[in-house]
């Protein structure tokens, strides 16, 4: 079992820490909301004063940080915690942030004589809760295979996907159709209800034929139809308008730097920035549902 600093206790990274502590690892935690900590402490966690503190003599440390500017905050010119954690140490950063500011923390990181590996997630907080997260992985072999066992604590498809920074660009591709996905199927939802229709019966009719996917399947976006779905929770938890703006953002930082052509990205970002300026940026990404029923 691993020694472990875990950086980042929200929705996400909460659920992930208390997996590692039931798998049997050494878990030590720091977040700024002493809340955030109180939970996974109560799992079994040992809570640090601070960040330094957390990843003092830690062989793994894992970050879970809302965006790049904290990552690079974190490990190299605020906190500097790359000149605090031990030599040959690995970091796993499973933030969504730019490919850009994950290379380069991992070009500090190769410079401290580290290990570091960008691991964006995919599952949302039911999947960070069941151990059942998707991880993409953007690094070398070794520190892939150094890695895999603890993210395995806490993920059910962990896929290599190239070297630094090629994590971070396949979930950004992710999140992107996921957005469109979201977009196409509250539109078309709310299409047929103002057109007479059972949005349960017609969910049951997409799902089973061409226009079936993963919002329909599994995160409806109409309240009352999927009883588990964030839709039926007045769209409290799961994963939040702000954040999908901000993938939507970095994926056409992407398409910008690649000159690929992202026309139906760049219309979800407009369409769900637009739903977040209306105050609706802390509610579950599935409420773009309500912006096309207004």
């Amino acid at each position: 079992m691993a020694t472990i600093g875990f950086i980042g206790l929200g929705n996400m990274g909460g659920p992930m820490a208390v997996n590692l502590v039931k798998a049997g690892h050494n878990v030590t935690v720091f977040d700024l909301f002493p809340d955030a900590m109180a939970r996974v402490v109560d799992a079994g966690a040992r809570a640090a004063a601070s960040a330094k503190e957390a990843v003092t003599g830690a062989e793994i440390v894992i970050s879970m940080l809302p965006a790049g500017k904290h990552v690079e905050s974190l490990f190299v010119s605020g906190d500097g915690l790359f000149d605090v954690i031990s030599k040959g140490a690995l970091v796993i950063d499973s933030s969504t942030i730019d490919a850009d500011t994950a290379k380069k923390v991992a070009a500090v990181a190769e410079s401290k004589g580290l290990q570091f590996i960008d691991a964006p997630v995919s599952g949302g907080v039911a999947g960070a809760a069941a151990g059942t997260l998707t991880f993409i992985v953007g690094g070398s072999d070794e520190a892939f295979s150094h890695a895999l066992p603890v993210l395995q604590a806490m993920g059910k498809n962990i896929f290599h996907a190239g070297s630094v920074g090629a994590g971070q660009v396949a979930k950004v591709c992710n999140n992107m159709m996921l957005g469109i996905l979201m977009a196409g199927t509250a539109e078309a939802l709310n299409l047929g209800i103002k057109n007479g229709l059972d949005p349960k019966v017609l969910s049951d009719i997409m799902v089973n034929s061409s226009g079936r996917n993963w919002a329909l399947e599994l995160y409806n976006p109409v309240p009352g139809v999927m009883e588990n779905a964030p839709a039926s929770r007045e769209y409290q938890g799961g994963f939040m308008v702000d954040l999908m703006v901000k993938d939507l953002g970095l994926a056409q930082e992407v398409s910008l730097g690649s000159q690929s052509a992202t026309p139906m990205g760049a219309l979800a970002r407009n369409l769900f920035n637009l739903h977040a300026k209306q105050g609706n940026g802390r509610l579950d990404f599935s409420s773009i549902y309500q912006f096309f029923k207004q």
